[in-house]
């Protein structure tokens, strides 16, 4: 008769060492949802980094908004500051000048002769320039003589002496050019 085993084998217990077996798909498994996990938190805490970023950045530009407001009424007042100090030295400075057109003024009297008279008086920066007509060239010798001696003109020079000789009297016109030191 033929026999046939159904039951399961036997294990041998023994000295040898055995692998316990346990499920692969299960470890996999394991493994990818801790990896979602992971990629979740990761994923959150970058949101979460974003958003406060960008409520950085809208506190950072109503910041300066506010600050170009304040910034622009530094700049009024800095050239409003600037204008009242150039206002300030203007008015200094006309105080100061005041009395030198007196003293210059003063300065050509003592210098004019008597058959001589000035019809013109330009300033432009230290340079004046004098026109006008005398009698004569003795007149005209005595006028530049007198500023030079003066003390208070220097760099004296005739630029025109003209004299019309068709006129009567024979009037001599002239330029005169120099610098007034007080």
């Amino acid at each position: 008769m033929i026999r046939i085993n159904l039951a399961p084998p036997s294990v041998k217990k023994g000295v040898g060492f055995s692998i316990p077996s346990f499920n692969l798909g299960m470890l996999f498994g394991g493994i990818a949802a801790l990896i979602v996990l992971v990629l979740g938190v990761w994923w959150w805490s970058l949101s979460a980094e974003i958003r406060r970023l960008n409520a950085d950045i809208a506190e950072n530009k109503k910041q300066a908004d506010r600050l170009k407001v304040v910034i622009a009424e530094g700049q009024r007042f800095q050239r409003d500051t600037q204008l009242l100090e150039r206002r300030v030295n203007a008015i200094g400075l006309a105080a100061r000048n005041q009395t030198r057109p007196v003293y210059l003024l003063d300065a050509v009297l003592d210098t004019l002769p008597k058959d001589l008279w000035l019809t013109r008086m330009e300033e432009k920066g230290t340079q004046l320039k004098f026109a006008g007509s005398a009698y004569s060239a003795t007149a005209l010798s005595d006028f530049i003589s007198n500023l030079k001696a003066s003390g208070k003109f220097k760099d004296v020079d005739i630029v025109d002496a003209k004299q019309d000789l068709n006129k009567s009297p024979r009037l001599i016109t002239f330029e005169v050019v120099t610098r007034f030191e007080p």
